[in-house]
Order: structure tokens, then sequence, then C-alpha cells
């Protein structure tokens, strides 16, 4: 993994995405670029707002003779897409096409094991321009600020391929993350998304995604105008590598884990990690633990009082005196929203940013990404970001916890406290499904 520390040639140039607003904002403006091929792969897309606005542009695209393929995990395709007129008319245009991963079907109720290898992968990638990839699903969550129940901070990065329609252009890790689409797309595991829509509700749907694209292109005219200067709102970077788990639904060596773990133990000054929540076996906190040996490790995830992962805190409660014992500095994040962002920066100088969040399942069952982008400049970006969210956390010591002045974390119910304790104890026999 030596290779990612130092500088070599690259036509990309990047940009974080913090905030769900840049999030909503940057998908309309790159799919508007596509004149021949968009890729959108996500773990969860339900309808909504943001995700009508997505979904009209892509239609509008694919009017006009783009190739759109969409990839979602089979059994968010299931629970969110299936018997829905909105993606059933997607489905039937003959410019789209929607794949799901793993589809759940009557054989999942004779090899039920089988259902739970997830594609847990968030990118879209339009022609040979540009890409997004890292944490955020596909609904108003996690895009846009459209009113929703619920919200989650999360974070991407838009990587621009500089030498894009010309030779120089085939040397953009843009193509690393084609080629790992098409692995994914073309395997056994992958099957069309079923379902045909009435004619009635066609010709509704069609008439709401053309009359949204309208409204869209009337208030942010300039958004959906093509010709958008990327170099001009990027920064170089020193090299972009796509890191990945293997991509079959069986349980999987843990490839992505090993790799983040081998770029820690090589860091010379720092490590910072941000995850949602940690489920660890021995092995990971072994792991963990050497890291932190060599150089000062920070890790970041939600306090269970302000995480929205109820399953995820149970098993916390039960082993976080396992993960201080790594020797690491642990904040427990308690701002208010659910803190969904997985990153990593090592020495100040190599960042990386997707899906992988530090637990059983991210590390042993599902399909993950994470983009590594060596970039100072965007490094010292993200630890900015990094440390304005620490200002809100809990530091969970093993000589008890240090509260900072200001911080007011609201005492759980005991209800909540029994739910964590129950249900933590009943899932320690399926801690990998976690």
């Amino acid at each position: 993994m030596s290779a990612l520390l130092e500088d070599r040639e690259t036509p990309d140039r990047a940009r974080l995405l913090e905030t769900n607003a840049s999030a909503w904002e940057e998908r309309l403006r790159l799919l508007s670029q596509a004149e021949e091929s968009i890729v959108l792969a996500t773990f969860d897309m339900r309808d909504g707002e943001s995700t009508r606005d997505i979904l009209s542009v892509l239609w509008h695209k694919a009017e006009e003779g783009v190739r759109v393929r969409i990839l979602v995990d089979g059994v968010s395709g299931f629970l969110r897409l299936g018997g829905r007129a909105l993606f059933e008319t997607l489905q039937a245009h003959p410019n789209i096409e929607i794949r799901l991963y793993n589809p759940v079907g009557l054989h999942s109720l004779l090899t039920p094991w089988t259902t739970q290898g997830r594609m847990h992968d968030k990118y879209i990638v339009v022609d040979d321009l540009a890409y997004i990839l890292g944490g955020r699903n596909t609904f108003d969550y996690f895009i846009g600020e459209y009113p929703a129940d619920h919200r989650s901070l999360d974070r991407e990065v838009l990587v621009y391929n500089g030498g894009h329609g010309g030779p120089a252009g085939r040397e953009s890790s843009l193509y690393q993350v084609l080629d790992y689409f098409h692995q994914v797309w073309n395997s056994q595991w992958c099957a069309p998304f079923g379902g045909t829509p009435g004619e009635g509700e066609r010709r509704e749907t069609e008439e709401l995604l053309s009359e949204r694209y309208d409204a869209l292109t009337a208030e942010h005219p300039g958004l959906l105008a093509p010709g958008f200067d990327y170099a001009g709102c990027t920064a170089e970077t020193q090299g972009v590598t796509l890191l990945s788990n293997p991509t079959h639904i069986y349980a999987k060596e843990p490839v992505l884990f090993a790799q983040l773990v081998a770029l820690m133990e090589e860091a010379e000054e720092s490590v910072v990690l941000h995850t949602p929540y940690a489920v660890l076996n021995g092995a990971m906190a072994d792991a963990l633990t050497g890291a932190a040996d060599g150089v000062p490790v920070t890790v970041m995830l939600n306090a269970v009082e302000n995480g929205d992962n109820v399953v995820a805190s149970s098993d916390y409660t039960w082993h976080r005196d396992q993960v201080i014992g790594t020797g690491v500095e642990l904040l427990e994040y308690a701002g208010g929203l659910s803190y969904h962002g997985k990153s990593m920066v090592v020495d100040g100088e190599l960042l990386l940013v997707g899906s992988y969040n530090l637990d059983l399942r991210s590390t042993y069952v599902d399909t993950e990404l994470m983009l590594a982008v060596r970039s100072p400049e965007l490094a010292e970006e993200l630890l900015a970001s990094m440390d304005a969210l620490h200002g809100s956390c809990r530091l969970a010591a093993p000589g008890g916890d240090v509260v900072p002045g200001g911080l007011d974390i609201p005492p759980p119910s005991w209800t909540e406290r029994a739910l964590w304790t129950g249900l933590g104890l009943l899932l320690q026999p399926v801690r990998v499904l976690v």
C-alpha cells in the first residue's frame, strides 16, 4: 500500500462533498453533462423528492439517447423498488436498465443464508468525465434539503477526469470505478429488475418526470446546463486509487480492512478515522491496537445516544471497553444529527472516503468501496471538517469519559438502555451480520 503514499502523475482532480445540499446539487449538475453513458450504483434507493429530481434528469437524458444503468442492492430493491410505478416506468424505457445485486426471490426461502450478501457501494459515473463516490444512499435522508423526518451527516468525493475525451484520460481512476462496475453488473449475482407498469401508470409517471425536469430547469437553469468548468472547482491530486472488497455474495476475506490497516501501519505521523459505529472481533481489535502502537490514531463514531442504528448501538454497548482498549483516541459524536461518514486521513496527505464501516459486516460480508486520494490540500480540508465535528464529541477513555464544556448529551431513558442491553445480548451469536 506504500504506493498510495507516494506522488504520481494523474489527470484526476477532486472535490469533497460535505453537505446534503452539495450532494443534491452536484448530482444534478453531473448527470446533466452526460452525452453517452450514466452509471448509478446505490445500496438503497427510495422514492422521495430528491430521488424524483435525480430520476427526472436520468429520464431526460435517456430521452436524449444516453444509456442509463442503475444498480441497486437486492434486498433494498425488493423493499423499496418492487411494485412501484416510478421505477417500473424507468425500467421500461429502452435506454434505461435497472439490475439488482443478489435479488430476493422464491429461491431465497430455500437458501436464506445467501440473502446476507449485500451490495453496499454508492457511486455515479458520467461518460469519461467525472464520478461521485462515498457513503450516501439515494433518498431524502442523505441528499438535498427537502423536509424529512430524519437527516444524516455524510461525505463523498467528486473526481473530475482532467484528460477526458483524450488518451491521457485513460489514466484516470474513473476507469477503475467503471471496471469494478462492469465486474458486478455482468456477474452471476445480478439480475434485471422486474415489473411492468400499467399503461395509465406509465403515462402518468412519464408526465411526472417530464414536468419535474422542466420545473428544475426553470428554477435552476445554470445547474442543468452543459459545459460546466470542473477544473475550476476541484483540487489537483497526486494519485487516486479505488480499494474494494470481493464482489461475490458469500463470506469474504477481509481485503479492504487489511488494506486500510496496512495504510495505518505505514503512517509516520497520525491517522484520523471516522466511522458511524464500530463492531469488532478480536482480530480487528488487535489490528487497531497495532496501528495505535505506531502513531496516534483517532477514531470518531456515533455516541449511542446520537446514532440511528439501534443494532450497532446495542452491540457497542456490550463491546465498548474492547474498542477503548485498542489504545485509540475514541471520540463519540453527539452533535444531534446521526453521523454516516466513512473517512480516513493518513499523515495529513492521503484521504480515503467511501462506504466501509468499521464493523464485521463491512469487513466480512458486504461489497464495499473506499477511494484513496493523495492530496495534501484536500486532506487538510477534510481534517478541518473532522476537527469541527470533534468539538461535539465525548472522549471515551479507560479512566472515564470526558465531556467538553457546552456539550449537552441528554441521558438515555431506561427503556433505551434496556433495549440496547437486551438486543445486544440477543445479537451476540450473529454479530457478523450487525
